[in-house]
C-alpha cells in the first residue's frame, strides 16, 4: 500500500488556496502539482508558496507529472465536469469541488466515466467530514433526539457586485443556490433523504443569476425542511435539527461547525467543541487520501450515489424557482 499521496490541483483561484494550504496538514499527503488555464506565471507563483515542484500553464500538462495520485479541481462550476472527464481519461483519482457539475446530465457522465475507467471520484463535500457533523449524525443515531421532524438551515453573504467574477456570472454557473444554497440542501438530504415535495422561489439579480432563493422540502414521513441562501445578506447560516425530544443546533457557520449544543428535553443543554487550526479540508484530503491507498474506488461516506441525489435536488430545486442557465440547460 502506498504511503504518500501525491497531489494535484487544477485551478488556482482562492478555493485552491485554502486547500493546498490544509493540505500541509495532512500526514502523508503533499502537494505534487499545479495547473492553470490563464498563465504560466500564475501557476509557477502557486507551486512555489505551496512547495509543489511541478507546474503547468494547461490542464493536459498536468498528466506528464511523474507519480500523480490525486488531482483535486478547483474550477468554476461549468469546466468540473469537462475537468472531471479528462482527468477519469488518465485514470487518475479525483476530488472535485461542489457543486460536483451543473446538473444530472453531466454528473451521470462523470460517474459512468468513473466506473469505465475503474477510478476513484468523490465531491468535494467538505462538510460530510467536518467533526462536528460526524457527532451531529452520532448523536441523531442514538436517539438523543428522537426521530427528526424539521430542519432548518441558511447561508447568506452580501456579495459586492463584481459581474465579471464567477459567482455573479451565469456563463461560470454563478448564483446562491449552487454556490451556496447546495450547503443547506445537502444538510437536508444527509438527514432526511430524499424529499417527496420541494417548493422554491427566487429573487434574481441584474446578471440574471439567483440573488436569494428560498426552499422548503416535504417528505412522506411527515418531517420537513425550511431551508434558504442568498447573496445579498449576511445571514446566521447555522443550523438547527429538530427531534420529537430534543434539537441541535449546529452554530454558523454549520457546513464548517466547530460547535454545536445538545437540547434534549428536561435536560441541560450539552455542548460539543471541535477546536482546529485549519479552514477545515484537511478531513475531506485525509478521506481521499486514504481511499487511493487502499484502492477503492468511492467513498463510503460521501458515495457517487449521494452526488447525484444532491444535483437531482438541485436541478429540481431550479425548475419550480425558474433558475436557468443558458447553454447548459
Amino acid at each position: 500500500m502506498k504511503k504518500n499521496i501525491k497531489w494535484g490541483i487544477i485551478g488556482v483561484g482562492k478555493i485552491a488556496e485554502k486547500f493546498a494550504t490544509d493540505l500541509k496538514a495532512v500526514k502523508n499527503a503533499q502537494l505534487h502539482a499545479v495547473a492553470s488555464s490563464s498563465s504560466l506565471e500564475r501557476a509557477k507563483d502557486f507551486a512555489e508558496r505551496y512547495e509543489a515542484p511541478y507546474f503547468y500553464d494547461s490542464y493536459e500538462s498536468i498528466f506528464q507529472t511523474p507519480d500523480l495520485d490525486a488531482i483535486y479541481i478547483a474550477t468554476p462550476h461549468t469546466s468540473h465536469a469537462e475537468n472531471t472527464l479528462l482527468c477519469l481519461k488518465h485514470k487518475i483519482p479525483v476530488l472535485c469541488e461542489k457543486p460536483f457539475a451543473m446538473n444530472l446530465k453531466q454528473v451521470q457522465k462523470m460517474v459512468e466515466a468513473a466506473r469505465e475507467n475503474d477510478t476513484f471520484l468523490m465531491e468535494a463535500m467538505w462538510t460530510r467530514f467536518i467533526p462536528a457533523i460526524q457527532k451531529t449524525l452520532d448523536l441523531i443515531a442514538e436517539g438523543r433526539i428522537g426521530k427528526v421532524r424539521n430542519v432548518q438551515a441558511d447561508f447568506g453573504f452580501n456579495a459586492p457586485f463584481l459581474p465579471e467574477k464567477r459567482l455573479l456570472n451565469p456563463n461560470l454557473g454563478g448564483g446562491a443556490l449552487l454556490d451556496i444554497g447546495i450547503y443547506p440542501a445537502y444538510l437536508s438530504l444527509l438527514l432526511l433523504g430524499y424529499p417527496s415535495d420541494i417548493q422554491a422561489i427566487s429573487n434574481f439579480g441584474e446578471t440574471g443569476i439567483d440573488e436569494t432563493t428560498s426552499f422548503v422540502l416535504g417528505y412522506k414521513n411527515e418531517a420537513t425542511a425550511n431551508l434558504s441562501c442568498t447573496l445579498k445578506a449576511r445571514t446566521r447560516t447555522e443550523a438547527l435539527i429538530y427531534g420529537e425530544n430534543g434539537y441541535i443546533h449546529i452554530e454558523g457557520r454549520f457546513m464548517e461547525a466547530k460547535r454545536i449544543t445538545l437540547f434534549e428535553t428536561d435536560k441541560k443543554p450539552v455542548k460539543f467543541n471541535f477546536p482546529r487550526k485549519t479552514f477545515g479540508y484537511n478531513f475531506e484530503i485525509e478521506e481521499v487520501s486514504q481511499c487511493v491507498r487502499e484502492g477503492k474506488k468511492e467513498s463510503s461516506k460521501m458515495p457517487l450515489s449521494m452526488s447525484v441525489k444532491l444535483i437531482s435536488l438541485l436541478d429540481e430545486i431550479r425548475q419550480k424557482a425558474g433558475i436557468i442557465y443558458e447553454g447548459i440547460d
